[in-house]
């Protein structure tokens, strides 16, 4: 069982937080151009859809996104079970000489990111990738930094953090959840 999980974010922070990483995605690329986002299914591509759609209303331009579903590239792959659940990979471009920016929801052991270069790699060879989370916990297991953070939290093993998106959840919110006794 566990206790009522904590708001860290309500739906007004959480567009401002989207709002600050659109503008630091702009400013670390010196503009928009040969820009590509990349969203982590399940909810990094609602994310990059978002700062898309942030970007078109701010820059006056249209930012192409793609989808990335990495649970064939996953080191723990044998864990998952005889019939993973494989989401769509939706990249339909080369991906030579882009800026991708990889965009997940939380960022935590790095193994997530790993899996996501690895996919990337079978896509061509960008010019630069970057990573933008909404939330970084720490608790890294790999050399894996993001470039653009939304939120750092200090998160202690056991707590687990839930980003809720509309487009999934109902909401939008990012919430801690603490297990009874913790």
């Amino acid at each position: 069982m566990t206790a009522p999980p904590v708001t860290v974010l309500d739906a007004k922070a959480m567009d401002r937080t989207l709002r600050r990483i659109a503008d630091q995605i702009v400013e670390g690329n010196a503009g928009t151009e040969r820009l590509l986002l990349v969203g982590i299914q399940r909810r990094g591509v609602q994310l990059a859809e978002r700062l898309v759609r942030l970007l078109r209303d701010r820059e006056g331009v249209e930012v192409p996104s793609g989808a990335l579903d990495i649970t064939l590239y996953r080191d723990d792959l044998q864990t998952v079970g005889p019939r993973p659940v494989v989401g769509a990979t939706v990249l339909p471009w080369r991906l030579d000489g882009l800026h991708v920016v990889i965009v997940d929801d939380v960022l935590h052991t790095g193994r997530t990111v790993r899996a996501a270069l690895d996919e990337l790699a079978d896509f061509g060879r960008p010019a630069r990738i970057t990573l933008a989370v909404l939330i970084d916990r720490g608790g890294r297991e790999l050399p894996i930094h993001a470039d653009v953070v939304g939120r750092r939290m200090d998160v202690v093993p056991g707590q687990r953090v839930d980003v809720l998106v509309e487009e999934l959840d109902g909401r939008d919110a990012v919430e801690l959840a603490t297990p009874a006794g913790g």
